[in-house]
């Protein structure tokens, strides 16, 4: 399937099931845990609330992105993309700025291929992958040169979440307040 075909797609599904496009194929997204919804919310409205002040910058839940790499055959959903650019009515994310994707066991390889395909995009400056299942997360940044570094910056429970893109900083911990996470020492 193309990406034009894939954006005209009605899947006939009614339960609502979100959709990915990976290499020309369908790909129905799992649904996430209570835990990965939350930590997906909290981070959305911490994020939203930092960009208030830089609009047009805003977080986007679900917002789907086409990589560089094979853009004909792409249409890949992650759990918030960040953008500068303009509101649109569009099915798309053009210029994302920082993409998030929050990891569970359930769909570790899907995330990280699309966490290597977010890396084709140009306008990406930082990827995060933050965990479901403890306080951790990874951050690649995009090098001064416009190269990936070849490994990410591992964070834990007691380190800063900086996404120097947009100019935010937070504790990794506040992302999830609202999880059973948070309970714990």
């Amino acid at each position: 399937m193309t990406l034009d075909e894939f954006l005209s797609w009605d899947p006939e599904d009614p339960t609502g099931v979100a959709w990915q496009l990976i290499d020309g194929e369908p790909v129905a997204m799992a649904p996430g845990s209570a835990t990965h919804g939350a930590i997906q919310g909290e981070l959305a409205r911490v994020l939203g609330n930092h960009l208030l002040e830089r609009f047009p910058c805003r977080a986007i839940i679900e917002a789907g992105v086409v990589p560089r790499a094979r853009s004909d055959m792409n249409y890949r959903v992650p759990d918030i993309a960040v953008t500068c650019e303009p509101p649109t009515a569009d099915q798309m994310v053009h210029e994302p700025v920082v993409l998030i994707e929050v990891l569970s066991p359930s769909n570790e390889i899907e995330t990280n291929a699309n966490i290597w395909a977010f890396t084709t995009i140009p306008s990406v400056r930082e990827i995060l992958s933050i965990h479901s299942t403890r306080i951790a997360a990874s951050l690649l940044r995009r090098n001064a040169d416009g190269n990936w570094p070849d490994n990410p910056i591992p964070l834990g429970a007691e380190d800063t979440l900086r996404l120097d893109s947009i100019g935010f900083a937070a504790p990794l911990r506040a992302c999830y307040r609202t999880t059973v996470l948070a309970t714990r020492r």
